[in-house]
């Protein structure tokens, strides 16, 4: 996982630099959230990685769990938009939400380990906010795009849509969380020709377990 680099502190931007350093910041707290989680994370170790003052981070945000509530809407937000056109489309495969799904986590690869942390186990930060907000939208509407499959005949109909959505979604995820595991015991590669294999391998296990 990627380290910010720390630089000077600056003070507040004025134009264009608002939106860099907004970034910047949701850069920084994605990759803190992620490795050590959001309780053990200061929003002062935040500004430091990005070289601004704590004060910025607070002007922007308003607080770390506003900070953490906007780290997982900018990608999660584009991604349920994603899994919404796709239900209104003809055909929801596996596969094309599969892809949606790695496209995702490897331009957010801190994404599934945060989202474990925060939202998946016990006593998360963001399990309630995720529920009511998110889930419906993400893996909650899965299950009833894979039921459509069934009733066109494209998936078997003796499987659980429900059982189905979560085996898709722990294929998808569960690698970039033991990523580092991965890389160092087990050679599989997360740069672009790695995920490629990644997707490819994860699909051709889905058409074969899933397809009718």
């Amino acid at each position: 996982m990627a380290t910010a680099t720390v630089r000077k502190p600056k003070g507040r931007p004025a134009g264009p630099a608002t939106a860099d350093i907004r970034q910047e910041i949701q850069d920084a707290a994605e990759i803190l959230f992620a490795r050590q989680g959001y309780a053990a994370t200061s929003l002062r170790e935040i500004a430091r990685q990005v070289g601004v003052n704590p004060a910025m981070v607070h002007y922007y945000f308003g607080s770390k769990l506003v900070l953490l509530q906007h780290v997982l809407e900018r990608s999660l937000e584009p991604l349920a938009l994603a899994i919404s056109k796709m239900r209104e489309e003809e055909s929801a495969p596996a596969a094309g939400i599969t892809g949606l799904l790695l496209h995702t986590f490897s331009e957010h690869p801190g994404l599934p380990a945060l989202v474990a942390r925060e939202v998946l186990l016990p006593g998360g930060v963001m399990q309630d906010h995720f529920l009511e907000y998110l889930a419906p939208r993400l893996g909650g509407s899965l299950p009833g795009m894979l039921r459509k499959e069934q009733r066109e005949g494209r998936m078997r109909n003796d499987l659980d849509p429900s059982i189905a959505a979560l085996s898709i979604l722990s294929l998808c995820i569960f690698p970039f969380i033991a990523r580092e595991l991965a890389e160092k015991a087990l050679d599989v590669h997360f740069d672009s020709p790695g995920l490629q294999k990644l997707e490819k391998h994860i699909t051709s296990l889905l058409d074969g377990g899933l397809t009718a």
